[in-house]
C-alpha cells in the first residue's frame, strides 16, 4: 500500500509493471485536500429489485443507486486504470458487493494520503484503496506524533496483507532484511504503512549505531518504482500482492524481485465514516454474502492472491 499507519496508518501498501504501469501515474490524482476527484470507473451493480441486501443500505444511497468510492487508482493489482476504467482486486470486490446491494460502486481517483480527509468531508461514501485497518486510523490518530487529528473511521475488513521488500532483479545491493537498508536510499509511497515501517527501521538503525535510511517518498507508487528501476534507490517497501505483481510483470519479470518474508501483516478494510453505521453494516453483510456464495474466492483466484483471503468479514479487526 503497501500495505498502505501507515499500513496503506497515516505513518506506522503488504495500494504495475514499473514502466508499463508508470502510465498509471498519469491518472488524474487529487492535488490536495480540497481538490475535486475524478471518476475512475464504476462497478456493475444491479437494480435494487433483484439485490437481496438492498434494504440494508441507507435510504439516500439506495435511491441514488451509487456508492462513491475514494481510491488511489495506481496500485496494481489492487486497483489501477485500464481502458479508462478502474480494474483490479478492489473493483472486482466492489462489483460483487454491488450485486448484493443493488448499487454501482463508482471509483474516484485521489492521492492516498488525502482519502480519509475526503471521506470525512463527504466527497465520497467509502474508501477502497488497499488501506490497512489500523487502530490509529480507527481512532483518528496521527501515527507520526500520536496526536488526535480527527474522529477516525470504521473499517469492514476484506483482505490480509503484509509489507514486502522489493529490489532490483538479481538483488545487486544484497538486501536481505530491513537491517540491510540502514545508510541506504529507499523509495516508497508516502502516507502508507510501508512509510511507517521504514521510519521505525531508520530509528532502529541509529540506535544500533548505524546510518539512518534516506527515505524518498512519492505521491504514487509508480514514482517510487521508477526510482528503484533506475537504481536511484536500493528498495521499495510495498504490500505483498503489489510487490509480487511488479516482480512478475514489470519488464517481463526482469526488473524486480521480492526478498524476505512479509512484514507486519494486517487487514485491508473498506473505510466508512463512523457516522454511517448503517452503510458499514450493509457492507459487512454483503461481504459475508460473497464469501459464503463463492464470489469472493473466485476473485482471489483470478488475481492469484488467495494467500491474503479472509474467511469472514469483520469490523475494525485491525490493531
Amino acid at each position: 500500500m503497501t500495505a498502505r499507519s501507515t499500513r496503506r496508518t497515516t505513518a506506522a501498501r503488504s495500494r504495475l509493471a514499473a514502466v508499463g504501469a508508470i502510465a498509471v501515474a498519469g491518472a488524474v490524482l487529487l492535488a490536495g485536500c480540497g481538490d475535486q476527484t475524478d471518476k475512475g470507473g464504476s462497478g456493475s451493480g444491479e437494480s435494487s429489485s433483484s439485490a437481496p441486501l438492498a434494504d440494508k443500505l441507507p435510504k439516500d444511497i439506495r435511491e441514488a443507486g451509487v456508492i462513491k468510492v475514494g481510491s488511489d487508482i495506481a496500485y496494481p493489482p489492487v486497483e489501477y486504470m485500464e481502458g479508462g476504467k478502474a480494474v483490479g482486486i478492489d473493483p472486482d470486490i466492489a462489483d460483487a458487493l454491488g450485486k448484493q446491494l443493488g448499487v454501482k460502486f463508482e471509483f474516484q481517483n485521489g492521492k492516498f494520503d488525502n482519502l480519509i480527509v475526503g471521506l470525512q468531508a463527504k466527497r465520497f461514501n467509502v474508501i477502497m484503496s488497499a488501506m490497512n485497518d489500523t487502530k490509529d486510523r480507527q481512532d483518528g490518530i496521527n501515527s507520526d506524533n500520536g496526536q488526535k487529528v480527527g474522529n477516525g473511521i470504521d473499517f469492514v475488513d476484506y483482505f490480509t496483507a503484509g509489507t514486502s521488500i522489493l529490489v532490483q532483479k538479481g538483488n545487486p545491493k544484497g538486501i536481505k532484511t530491513l537491517d540491510d537498508l540502514c545508510g541506504k536510499v529507499v523509495a516508497l509511497q508516502k502516507g502508507t504503512t510501508s512509510e511507517g515501517i521504514a521510519k521505525a527501521q531508520t530509528k532502529k538503525c541509529t540506535q544500533d549505531g548505524k546510518k539512518a535510511i534516506t527515505l524518498q517518498t512519492f505521491d504514487t507508487d509508480p514514482e517510487a518504482l521508477l526510482r528503484l528501476k533506475q537504481g536511484a534507490s536500493v528498495a521499495d517497501l510495498n504490500d505483498f500482492p503489489v510487490a509480487a505483481y511488479n516482480a512478475k510483470t514489470s519488464g517481463g519479470g526482469k526488473d524486480f524481485e521480492v526478498i524476505g518474508d512479509q512484514i507486519e501483516a494486517g487487514p485491508y478494510g473498506i473505510g466508512v465514516s463512523k457516522e454511517n453505521t448503517q452503510l458499514r453494516d450493509a457492507l459487512k453483510a454483503a461481504m459475508t454474502a460473497i464469501i459464503e456464495n463463492g464470489e469472493y474466492t473466485k476473485i482471489m483466484e483470478k488475481w492469484n492472491v488467495t494467500a491474503g483471503a479472509v474467511t469472514e468479514a469483520k469490523i475494525n479487526g485491525g490493531s
